[in-house]
C-alpha cells in the first residue's frame, strides 16, 4: 500500500494511469495491485512475427522454442514483443498496422490494460524489409566521426518510432580482440576509446529519438578464446576493467542508454547473465544504471544448457534475477511457468520478482505506455484508413532520400585507402578489368544484421525491398566512357579456381584491374562474416588469394577493393597492389561511395579502426599489445600488422609542426595543454584525422606500448592550415593497479600525436607529480580539442 502521499489524484482513473502522479508512486501503486502470475508476465518477450495483411501478429516459432499460445498467455498481459518486423518481408505500413492492432489486444487483454515494448534490431539501420541498410559499425568506427554517427542513429531511431517500436537493439560495444570472431563486423574497433565514443554518439541519437538504445553484450563476449562465437572469455580482472568495460560505461554515463543486454559469455566460470558483481555491483551500485537489463536470446536458458549452473528452468530464472537480469527475450521460456511455480513454492523471493518489474514498469511509464490517453496508432498511419489494409501499402517509405544522402556520406567517410602508388584517383582509362566475386554482386555491401542478409535470405520469391547497385553498375556510371571487361575469378568462398585463367586474360587487355574481394555476411556458417561465423585464420577465404596474385603476375596496376566484415592478410598485394581500398560492408549507398573514392570525386577520409594483418595466422592481436607482444627475436610468430589501427591515407599530403606544451608537469589531478599545426600541402581538399596516442614508459604493472585517448578530424582546403589545441586532463592516464581500483601514478609520459598508431608522431614529455590518485567512474573521460586558424595559414 501507498501511504501518507500528498497528492492530487483523478479518481476516474487507477493511480497507475494518473500522469499527474510522480512515476514512482503510479508504477508502485501498479506493482501493489498485481497478481505474482501478472508480475511475472511482464517480464518476458514473445518473438512474433507481423502479417503483411495488417492482421495480428503471429507467434514465431523458434527451432530452439516449444510454440507459444499467445491468448492463453495475454490476459495476465506481456512485457516485449520481439521483432515483430524483422521476422518476415512486410509492407512497412502493414507491419505497423499488424503492430498497433496487436498492442489494442495486449492492452485490451489484461486487467490494466499495459501494452507490450516493441523491440528491432538495429546495427546496421532499423532491421525491417525496405528500411535503408547503413554501413555496419566497423565503418562507423572507420568515419571517427562521433557527430555523423548520431546524427545516422537519430534517422534510424525517428524511423523506427515513427511505426511503433520502442527499443533498438544496439549498439554493440565488444571491443575487437580477435578478428577471427565472426562478429567483428558488428563491432566499431579494437581500441576501447573509439568503441566509446562513436558507440556514445550512436545511443545518443537513438535516445533522442525516442527509442530505447540498447547495450550490448556486457561484457566480455569479443574476449572469447580462438575468435570462436559463445566460447568462454579467459580475460583477466584487468583486461576486463581497462579494455572492455570502458566503452559501457562511458555509454551509461554520457549516452543515457535505457537498457543492457548480457553476453553469452562466461568469465573464470561466472556466465554474465548470472554475475550479481557486474549486473548488479558494478552497472547500478557502482555506475547508477537505472533502466532494464535484458537477456541476450536464449542467454537464461543457456545458463541450463550450456554453462551447467542451473539444474532446471527455475533455477536458471532464479539465478538470472538474482544476477539483475530483468527481461527473459526473444521469448518466454524460463520466465514462464517455471518462475511462476518456483515463486509459488519459495524457491525464488517474489521480491526479486518486483525489483525487476519496478524496472520494466518504470520504462513503460516514461514511454507513455502507462498513460490513460495511450494509442496504438503509430505517427506514420496518423490519419490513414487503418479499415482498408489495401490502401495502406506502400504508404511508409522507410528508405527516402534523406536515409539515402546520410547512408552515402557515412559510407564515403568510411573508405580507408590504405596504399597508393599514385595509380588513384584513376585518370579515366580506356579499359578496366572488373575481376572478383564481389564486382557485381548486390549484397556485396551488406553485414549480416542488415534485412536481406538476416531475414530476406529466407524469402528469396520476396524482392529485396531497396536499391543495390553494385560495383560494376556505379563504375560504369562514374566512367562513362570507359570499355569494362567483368570477370568472375573465383566465388568467395567456393575454392573455384576455373574461372582464373579468364580473369587473367581480362586483365592483360586491360589498363588497369579493379579487383573487388572479400566477404559474403551471413550467419552461423552460412557466411564468410557475421554471428557464428568464425575463421580459422584471416587469409581471404576460399581462392581469392589466389585470384589476387595471379593478377598481380600479369604486371598491370591491380586496384584491390575489399568488401569485407573483417580485416584480412593480403599477401603480396601489400607492396605489390597499385591501391588498396578497404571498405567494411559500407551499406546500400557503398558502391556509389566506393567509385567517387576511385574516379577521385570523393577524397578518402576513413582511419582503419581494426588493424590489418601482414601475416593470416598471428591471431589473437591487436594494436594495444604491451612490449612483450610487439615482434621478437625470440618468436618466429612477427604479429606487425601490414597497416596499422589509425592508418589511412587521403589525395594529398598534410605537415605537422610546432608542437607546443603549455607547462611540462602537472600534478596528478591536473591536465596538460598542447598545441600542434597541421598544414595541407598538397593540392586538393583533404581530412586529416589527428590522433593522440598516451604512452606510459613505466607503470606498476603492465601496459600497452600505446593507446588512444582523443581524436579529431581536420578537414583542410589545398595550403591551408589550422591550429589543433587539446587539453589532456591526468585523469586519461588511470588504469587499474594491482589493488584492483583504477589510478593515477605520477611519473614520466609521453602524448603522441599521429596519423596512426604506426605513424612517426610528434611527441610530448610530460611528468605527472603529487601521489597516487585513486579516480572512478566520476573521472574525466575525455581531452577536449579545439581548432582555429593558423598564423600564416
Amino acid at each position: 500500500m501507498i501511504h501518507n502521499v500528498a497528492v492530487e489524484t483523478h479518481p476516474e482513473i487507477p493511480l497507475w494511469n494518473d500522469p499527474a502522479l510522480s512515476v514512482t508512486t503510479r508504477v508502485s501503486a501498479l506493482i501493489e495491485a498485481m497478481t505474482p502470475e501478472e508480475k511475472i508476465a511482464q517480464l518476458y518477450g514473445v518473438w512474433v512475427g507481423a502479417s503483411d495483411e495488417g492482421g495480428d501478429v503471429a507467434p514465431h516459432q523458434h527451432d530452439m522454442e516449444e510454440a507459444v499460445d499467445l491468448d492463453a498467455l495475454l490476459p495476465t498481459g506481456l512485457g516485449q514483443l520481439t521483432r515483430p518486423f524483422g521476422t518476415a518481408p512486410v509492407d512497412p505500413a502493414l507491419g505497423a498496422l499488424s503492430l498497433l492492432r496487436t498492442q489494442a489486444r495486449i492492452a485490451s487483454a489484461n486487467r490494466f490494460g499495459i501494452p507490450a515494448v516493441a523491440h528491432e534490431e538495429c546495427l546496421a539501420g532499423f532491421a525491417a524489409w525496405g528500411a535503408t541498410a547503413y554501413p555496419v559499425p566497423l565503418s562507423w568506427g572507420a568515419t571517427f566521426d562521433p557527430d555523423l554517427v548520431h546524427r545516422m542513429a537519430s534517422a534510424i531511431g525517428r524511423d523506427m518510432r515513427s511505426v511503433g517500436v520502442h527499443q533498438g537493439l544496439a549498439p554493440v560495444l565488444d571491443v575487437v580482440r580477435d578478428a577471427r570472431w565472426g562478429r567483428v563486423e558488428e563491432t566499431i574497433g579494437e581500441d576501447p576509446y573509439l568503441v566509446g565514443t562513436i558507440g556514445t554518439a550512436y545511443v545518443r541519437g537513438l535516445e533522442d529519438a525516442g527509442v530505447v538504445a540498447t547495450l550490448k553484450h556486457f561484457a566480455g563476449y569479443s574476449a572469447s578464446r580462438a575468435g570462436r562465437n559463445l566460447a568462454p572469455s579467459p580475460m583477466g580482472p584487468r583486461e576486463r576493467a581497462d579494455v572492455l568495460l570502458p566503452p559501457f560505461e562511458m555509454a551509461v554515463r554520457e549516452g543515457g542508454a535505457r537498457s543492457v543486454m548480457h553476453a553469452y559469455t562466461d568469465t573464470d566460470g561466472v556466465p554474465a547473465a548470472a554475475d550479481e558483481d557486474l549486473l548488479t555491483g558494478l552497472l547500478r551500485d557502482t555506475w547508477g544504471f537505472d533502466g532494464t537489463v535484458v537477456a541476450d536470446y536464449f542467454g537464461i536458458a543457456f545458463l541450463k544448457t550450456l554453462h551447467g549452473i542451473a539444474a532446471d528452468w527455475a533455477e536458471a530464472a532464479g539465478a538470472a534475477l538474482r544476477a539483475g537480469v530483468d527481461v527473459e527475450l526473444p521469448t518466454v521460456k524460463t520466465f514462464g511457468a517455471p518462475l511462476v511455480e518456483a515463486v509459488a513454492a519459495g524457491r525464488v523471493p517474489e521480491k526479486l520478482i518486483d525489483r525487476a518489474l519496478r524496472r520494466v514498469l518504470t520504462q513503460k511509464a516514461l514511454l507513455g505506455l502507462l498513460d490513460p490517453d495511450w494509442n496504438p496508432v503509430p505517427a506514420a498511419l496518423d490519419g490513414a484508413d487503418l479499415d482498408d489494409p489495401r490502401a495502406l501499402r506502400g504508404r511508409i517509405d522507410l528508405d527516402g532520400p534523406g536515409n539515402r544522402e546520410l547512408a552515402r556520406t557515412v559510407a564515403e567517410e568510411a573508405v580507408v585507402l590504405l596504399s597508393n602508388d599514385g595509380t588513384l584517383p584513376l585518370a579515366r582509362p580506356r579499359r578496366i578489368a572488373l575481376v572478383g566475386p564481389n564486382a557485381d554482386e548486390p549484397t556485396a555491401v551488406l553485414g549480416c544484421y542488415s534485412f536481406p542478409q538476416h531475414i530476406g535470405v529466407h524469402h528469396p520469391a520476396t524482392p529485396v525491398g531497396i536499391d543495390l547497385p553494385t560495383l560494376r553498375t556505379t563504375l560504369a556510371a562514374e566512367f562513362p566512357g570507359t570499355e569494362f571487361t567483368l570477370a568472375h575469378g573465383t566465388g568467395v568462398d567456393d575454392g573455384d579456381v576455373s574461372g582464373i585463367p579468364e580473369a587473367v586474360r581480362a586483365a592483360g587487355e586491360a589498363d588497369v584491374v579493379v579487383a573487388v574481394l572479400g566477404d559474403r555476411a551471413g550467419l552461423f556458417g552460412r557466411g564468410t562474416s557475421g554471428e557464428g561465423c568464425d575463421v580459422e585464420s584471416l587469409a581471404l577465404p576460399g581462392a581469392q588469394q589466389r585470384l589476387l596474385d595471379a593478377l598481380l603476375d600479369t604486371g598491370r596496376p591491380v586496384v584491390t577493393v575489399l568488401l569485407a566484415g573483417r580485416p584480412y592478410a593480403l599477401g603480396r598485394a601489400v607492396t605489390e597492389a597499385a591501391a588498396i581500398v578497404q571498405s567494411f560492408f559500407p551499406g546500400e549507398e557503398g558502391t556509389a561511395a566506393l567509385a567517387g573514392v576511385l574516379s577521385g570525386r570523393t577524397a578518402p577520409s576513413g582511419r582503419l579502426p581494426v588493424s590489418v594483418p601482414r601475416g593470416a595466422g598471428a591471431q589473437p592481436t591487436t594494436y594495444l599489445g604491451a612490449r612483450l607482444a610487439q615482434a621478437s627475436e625470440v618468436s618466429s610468430v612477427d604479429p606487425t600488422p601490414a597497416f596499422g589501427f589509425g592508418h589511412g591515407l587521403t589525395y594529398t599530403t598534410f605537415a605537422w609542426s610546432d608542437l607546443a606544451v603549455d607547462v611540462e608537469q602537472a600534478p596528478t589531478d591536473g591536465e596538460f595543454s598542447l598545441a600542434l599545426t597541421v598544414r595541407n600541402t598538397g593540392e586538393r581538399h583533404g581530412t586529416e584525422v589527428v590522433q593522440l596516442y598516451l604512452h606510459d614508459p613505466v607503470a606498476s604493472v603492465v601496459q600497452p606500448v600505446q593507446r588512444l585517448v582523443g581524436y579529431t578530424r581536420v578537414p583542410l582546403a589545398p595550403g591551408e592550415a589550422r591550429r589543433v589545441r587539446v587539453v589532456v586532463p591526468a585523469d586519461l592516464a588511470s588504469f587499474t593497479g594491482r589493488d584492483g581500483h583504477r589510478a593515477v601514478e605520477p611519473g614520466a609520459l609521453e602524448l603522441r600525436f599521429a596519423a596512426s598508431s604506426t605513424a612517426p608522431p610528434l611527441t610530448a614529455t610530460v611528468t605527472l607529480t603529487g601521489p597516487r590518485r585513486r579516480v572512478d567512474h566520476t573521472r574525466r573521460l575525455h581531452a577536449v580539442f579545439g581548432q582555429e586558424p593558423s598564423a600564416g595559414g
